[in-house]
C-alpha cells in the first residue's frame, strides 16, 4: 500500500548477503535496469546469485520503497535506486536508459485538477515518461 508520498510501505527485508550484493549493484548504475540485466552484472562481478533470488529481492525492495520500479515500453519492469526519496516521476531515454528524476508537483497538480473536474476523489496514478535523450536524439 502506498504512503502519502506515493511510495509503497512495508516491513524492511532482512539484509542477506544476496540482498546486500543486489543493493550494491543498484548503487553502481544510474539508469533503470531489468532483473536480468542486474543478474548479469552480479555474475560479471563473480556473485553467484540465482535469477529467482534477484527477482524476489527486487520486488521486496520496490515494495518497501527502497528502490523505484517502472514498467518500460516493452512491458518489462526495471529497477533503480533514486536520489530523490520523496514521490517523483522519471523521464527515461528509451534508447540508452538515461534517466532524469522529475519533481512531482506539476504532475500532481494536473492529476488533482483532472480528478476534481470529474468529481473524483482519492485519485491514484502512474506516470512514466519515455523519450530520446539529447545524445540519442543527435545520433538518430
Amino acid at each position: 500500500m502506498p504512503d502519502l508520498s506515493g511510495h509503497a510501505v512495508g516491513q524492511p527485508q532482512r539484509m542477506t548477503t544476496q540482498r546486500r550484493a543486489i543493493a550494491e549493484v543498484l548503487g553502481s548504475v544510474e539508469d533503470f535496469r531489468s532483473a536480468q540485466q542486474l543478474h548479469e552484472l552480479l555474475r560479471s562481478t563473480g556473485k553467484r546469485i540465482g535469477l529467482a533470488t534477484v527477482y524476489r529481492a527486487l520486488a521486496g525492495m520496490a515494495e518497501t520503497g527502497e528502490i523505484d520500479a517502472i514498467r518500460g515500453p516493452d512491458g518489462e519492469t526495471r529497477y533503480r535506486r533514486c536520489e530523490l526519496r520523496v514521490h517523483h516521476h522519471h523521464l527515461v531515454c528509451r534508447s540508452c536508459g538515461a534517466t532524469v528524476e522529475l519533481d512531482a508537483r506539476t504532475v500532481e497538480g494536473w492529476v488533482n485538477a483532472l480528478g476534481a473536474q470529474h468529481a473524483y476523489t482519492d485519485v491514484e496514478h502512474t506516470v512514466e515518461l519515455f523519450g530520446l535523450c539529447p545524445a540519442c536524439s543527435a545520433r538518430a
